[in-house]
């Protein structure tokens, strides 16, 4: 007998069956067909639905569906994926000139009709009360989600057609991004006026413009706040590492050909460190000390950024450590650094710095004897040697 699939939060644990989840799958077009038939039925502005907008509601009670029946599987991301479709629902709701009413409308009369049907089938296999309402409830937290998410995003366009909510995104950027720590009740105040999701986690991208390239500006990612206008222009990501991340392909394609970086992750109230980190490496990058092509990402380049971080005092370091190098002539010092570095991040192990360089050791044992003889019993202390791989680190090549 198969094991019982494990159950979502808020129904009991191990409760339900296996043959529930797959004849739920099995019905899912059927169930659709009939919740369409009966929105068109009940809500007049649906009744005759043609071309995008017939494909919108077709879309949104498969996803809803869907939703609930993975969620019945077993816990997952599908919550997420809920609100981003009902939010665009929404959106497209307004544009088309539809009535937010009329749209809520259907979401209830279809949520409660897809729920007579799916009841019913878990009725037939003799569930027990307990689990049917456990299972109602889910049904509805679904419902109820989806219509939250489909009035922001309602919301949203709304705005944005009044001319509102960029200024109101604008302000609200400006404040997470200042010097001063934002207020949390001045965040949240300012976060529902811009329609913006308060996450606990953000990013800061920073990226090059050219200002008369207007035809390929680049977009806002769903979510994000942006200023293009900054310098450099920027966009704060929200959860970019969660539920909400943003992958490599979402901002190349936000930002087309452009170079950009993106600082680490933070929590929302240090926002301003994510910018500060990524318009540092993006001076580095634009100085060539740091990869200058597609997206850079900060949580790669810690520690070149650490170095970089107060650069007259890397410079002083650098200096001082390798200055028993100055007596070598500059034809052979290059060689020096180079074997010298290999030789510290190879664990002192020789046939790994012959193998590192693509010589061979006796080579590596020559110049050892020539560093030793520079540096002398230092070369083997933990602090020179920290001292040492910073400075060639920084500047390998000198």
């Amino acid at each position: 007998m198969a094991a019982p699939t494990p159950a979502p939060d808020g129904l009991p644990a191990g409760s339900v069956p296996p043959e529930l989840v797959g004849r739920l799958r099995r019905q899912l077009a059927f169930v659709a067909d009939e919740v369409e038939n009966e929105v068109r039925r009940q809500v007049p502005e649906y009744a005759q639905t043609e071309g995008a907008l017939e494909g919108r509601l077709r879309t949104g009670v498969v996803e809803a569906l869907t939703f609930f029946v993975d969620h019945v599987a077993g816990p997952g991301e599908e919550r997420a994926a809920i609100k981003a479709t009902y939010y665009e629902l929404g959106r497209s709701t307004a544009a088309a000139g539809r009535s937010l009413e009329a749209f809520q409308s259907a979401l209830r009369v279809g949520g409660l009709h897809a729920w007579r049907l799916m009841g019913r089938t878990a009725e037939d296999l003799g569930l027990d009360s307990a689990l049917l309402s456990a299972l109602g409830e889910l049904a509805f937290r679904t419902l109820h989600e989806a219509a939250e998410s489909a009035a922001a995003g309602y919301g949203e366009a709304r705005l944005r057609d009044s001319g509102e909510l960029e200024p109101r995104r604008r302000q609200l950027l400006a404040l997470l991004l200042g010097e001063r720590p934002a207020p949390p009740d001045r965040v949240r105040e300012l976060a529902h006026g811009a329609r913006w999701a308060v996450p606990e986690q953000v990013a800061v991208v920073v990226f090059t413009t050219d200002p008369t390239d207007v035809e390929h500006a680049p977009r806002t990612p769903a979510g994000a706040l942006a200023d293009p206008d900054a310098h450099p222009p920027r966009l704060l990501l929200p959860a970019p590492d969660g539920s909400g991340r943003f992958d490599d392909r979402d901002l190349a394609l936000a930002l087309g050909d452009r170079p950009a970086v993106l600082g680490p992750t933070v929590p929302l109230a240090q926002a301003a460190q994510s910018l500060r980190w990524a318009r540092r490496a993006l001076d580095l990058a634009e100085r060539g000390l740091l990869p200058g092509q597609g997206l850079l990402r900060c949580a790669e380049h810690l520690p070149a950024l650490l170095l970089r971080s107060d650069e007259p005092l890397l410079a002083h370091l650098a200096a001082h450590a390798l200055a028993p190098l100055e007596a070598v002539p500059e034809a052979h010092r290059d060689r020096l650094r180079e074997t010298l570095l290999a030789w510290l991040l190879g664990g002192s192990n020789v046939p790994d710095t012959a193998a590192r360089l693509h010589v061979h050791p006796q080579t590596v044992r020559y110049r050892l004897r020539q560093l030793e003889q520079l540096f002398g019993d230092g070369l083997h202390t933990p602090e020179t040697r920290l001292a040492l791989v910073l400075a060639l680190q920084a500047d390998p090549t000198g």
